[in-house]
């Protein structure tokens, strides 16, 4: 089940199926990252965060928090990011 709080745009909802990410995955994320950046250039907000079930690989989860809701722009598996 989907947080009411987190708000996926068209962008994201299309590259989380083109790249097999899963919602529990950006909520896990948000939820309880690893590593927050933020960008004050883009007034965007990185959570990154180890998912196991995909060999460990780093998920970047780019998003902006806009009237106590989180709007998530874009989720990947940053290949540069190493644990």
């Amino acid at each position: 089940m989907t947080d009411p709080d987190f708000v996926f745009t068209r962008h994201a909802e299309t590259v989380l199926a083109e790249r097999q990410i899963e919602r529990s995955w950006i909520e896990a994320t948000l939820r309880d990252p690893e590593v927050i950046e933020t960008d004050s250039s883009r007034g965007t907000v990185n959570a990154f965060r180890a998912i196991s079930e995909h060999g460990g690989r780093i998920l970047r989860v780019t998003y902006v928090e806009e009237r106590g809701r989180i709007r998530i722009i874009t989720a990947f598996f940053d290949r540069r990011r190493r644990r």
